[in-house]
This record gives structure tokens, sequence and C-alpha cells, in this order.
């Protein structure tokens, strides 16, 4: 393009100056320019078959050639064109020899017909005018090319700079996607190895063994299809995160949800009060806020005392459905619900030692967002905490009422 750039014009000039020295007799310049217009449009031609090598050395050898010749042998000041040639060859080569084999032939053939003298008496020579001119447009063109140059070359910075936020964010991404396979299996997994440790331990009776073998299996299925669910929709994220909302009863996703953490829940033995109806509906992304549902319950049960109990509520305000989750655990003070969903919280363990990555709350934040919702937090030390997750409800116009439970 950028050869392309200097040789249409160049096809233009020529073509001129054959006609300009026709009129003034100077019929073997003329023929020049006629050589030098079929090489411009020789460039041209190997340019758009993509014979760019070629094209290169079409260039340089013609312009050294004739470019030469006319402002040795007619004085026209051509010599200065060889100027755009030096230029274009450095932005085109990257070999050092080759540039400075190029530049000392270019730079010695201008120097030569600069300063040898005068030996063509055929014909008159141009007048001193035309040197002017073609010193002017020569440089011209020197300051056309090195402007195109720039311009594509600001574009290649900025496609390049795209690029690389683009792969950023899809790294960013992607680690995102594997702390969502860590946060969501570890706390399962926490669970099989204190059952299996139990089992190694003989704290059971042979009935109990039986008995847990059987709560085991069902567990271990569980955690297969949540696995295998996070893997599916995490093959169909590799590309950066994609929010696919479609309508969705809430009421059996936050079973599903509850239902990973059954035995932690019965271990701490946590009564748990849910009171969703069965015919409220998010329009959310379901891979997404089941991601979030997990990971508020984790908590809730996590942060939950011995004995504790723990509420999960739906109520319709204006056109949006929001659920509380409540428990009555530790709380947390002011500093750290203003940090709780950025990088910049630090985990605490549980009431039973549990640990979590800090990040959960994070990606929680994040996808109802993404799902055009809102997350906060209410909570004091030693009083619990409740998170109250918003997001749009089902299509159609909203009753009058607002605060009232679903």
């Amino acid at each position: 393009m950028l050869l392309n750039t200097v040789a249409i014009p160049g096809v233009i000039l020529t073509l001129y100056f054959c006609v300009l020295n026709l009129i003034q007799h100077r019929p073997l310049l003329a023929l020049v320019n006629i050589i030098h217009t079929l090489a411009d449009l020789l460039v041209l031609y190997l340019n758009k078959r993509q014979r760019y090598l070629q094209a290169r050395a079409a260039v340089i050898i013609f312009s050294l050639l004739l470019y030469g010749v006319s402002g040795f042998f007619f004085r026209n000041g051509v010599e200065f064109y060889l100027i755009l040639i030096l230029v274009l060859i450095y932005l085109i080569y990257d070999n050092k020899w080759l540039l400075g084999f190029l530049s000392v032939l270019i730079i010695s053939v201008i120097a030569f017909v600069y300063y040898a003298p005068v030996i063509w008496y055929l014909e008159p020579l141009v007048p001193s005018g035309r040197v002017l001119v073609n010193l002017v447009i020569a440089l011209s063109l020197v300051v056309i090319a090195l402007l195109y140059f720039k311009s594509v070359h600001t574009e290649y910075q900025q496609e390049t700079e795209e690029q690389r936020k683009a792969l950023d964010i899809l790294n960013r991404d992607k680690i995102k996607l594997f702390s969502i396979i860590a946060h969501d299996i570890r706390s399962p997994l926490a669970t099989l190895e204190g059952l299996l440790l139990m089992f190694s331990n003989n704290h059971y009776s042979e009935k109990d063994m039986k008995s847990a073998a059987v709560e085991l299996h069902l567990k271990v299925s569980q955690l297969g299809e949540t696995l295998n669910n996070l893997l599916r929709w995490t093959a169909g994220q590799m590309k950066g995160l994609h929010t696919v909302p479609a309508m969705l009863p809430l009421a059996p996703l936050v079973s599903d949800a509850l239902g990973t953490f059954e035995p932690n829940v019965r271990q701490k033995e946590i009564q748990l009060d849910l009171s969703i109806a069965e015919d409220v509906q998010v329009f959310a992304d379901v891979n997404q806020l089941m991601i979030v549902l997990r990971n508020l319950i984790s908590n809730a049960v996590k942060f939950s005392h011995q004995g504790g109990k723990i509420t999960i509520h739906a109520t319709m305000e204006d056109k949006n459905i929001c659920l509380h989750v409540n428990d009555q655990g530790v709380g947390m003070d002011p500093d750290r619900q203003a940090t709780l969903f950025s990088f910049g919280y630090k985990p605490s363990y549980g009431t039973a030692g549990e640990r979590g990555s800090g990040i959960g709350l994070v990606l929680c934040a994040e996808f109802i967002r993404q799902n055009n919702g809102d997350i906060s937090v209410e909570s004091e030390p030693g009083k619990g905490t409740t998170f109250r997750l918003t997001l749009p409800r089902s299509g159609g116009e909203a009753p009058e009422e607002t605060g009232e439970d679903w």
C-alpha cells in the first residue's frame, strides 16, 4: 500500500512530463518518462498479484536507472526523487546490511548526478525552473509517504492496543471461571472429606456406615452433576463471559442451591426458613444466578452458629424481585462491609473453621450487574447478616403493592 501511494502519483506525473517534453521537443526525455510510467504500472500490477518482493525490487531498480539516466543527461533534478526511494526502503526493509548497501548506492547515484559535468549536447537541457519543480514534488512525496506510514502505524498501534485489552479481559474472565469452579466444588469436597475421615476412623457403627454410604453416594452424585454443569457452562464461556438471560423460576433454583449444603446445615443443626412462592420468576442467566445463590447460601451457612437460623424469602419491589438471604451468625463491621464486593476483601474463618477464597462475593456482584440487578448487604457484628439480591422479574404490569412476601 505504501508503494502504491507513491506509484499512483508517479504514473500521473510521468505522463504529464512526457507530454510536456514532447511539446518542448525532447523526445528522448519523453521516452524515459514513458518507460517510467510503464515501470510504475508494473509495480501496481505486481502488488495487485501480491508479488510484493518483486514490486519492491522493481521500484528500486527502475528508480536508480531512470532517475540516474535522466538526471545525468538532462539535468532535470529527478535525482532528488531518489531521496523518496531512500525513505521508502527504510520504511519497508529491516535488514541492516541491505539498508546499508542500498543507502550507499542511492547516495552515490545522487552525488554522481549532481556533481558530474554535463556531457549531453544533442538536445537542449531542461530549464532551471524544472529542477526546482522536481525538488518540490520529490520532497512533497516524501512527506506524503511519511504521513501515510504514520497513519498506518497509528492504526496498527490502536488495533494492537484493542487486541491487548481484549486479551486482558479474556484472561481475567478465564481466571474468574476457574475461580468459580474451585469455589463451587470446595464445600462439597470438604463435606465428602469429612465423611470419609469418619469412615476411616471408625466413628460410625456398621449400621450407620451403611446409612452414611447412601448419603455419601447421593452427595457424590450431586457434586458430579454440579461439576458437569459448571464445566459445560465454562466451556461455552472460554471466549469471554457471556450473559444469556431467560425467565427462571426462583424457588427451584434456591432449593437446588440449598441441597448442595445440606450436610453442613445438618451438622450445624441450622434451621431453614424458605419462603418463596412457586410462581415467582426472575429474568437472569441460570448459570450465573446459581453461582450467586450458592455463594450467598455458602456464606450464610459458614458464618451461622450451631443451632442458628437462615431465612430466605422474596419480595416484589416495582419491576424487580428482591431475594433476602438472612443469617443470625457472626455478622461484620462496617469496614469489612466496605470491601466485601472487591478484591480488597480478606476472607475470614467460619464458625466451624471454614475458610473461603474471598472471590465469591466479587463474582456475585459482577454477575448481578451483568443481569441488570443489584446486590447489597446489611450486617452488625454478633447480630447476623442479610444479603439483598435484586433482579428483574417476569414481564407484565407490576402489582401496586410493594414489600409483600412471595
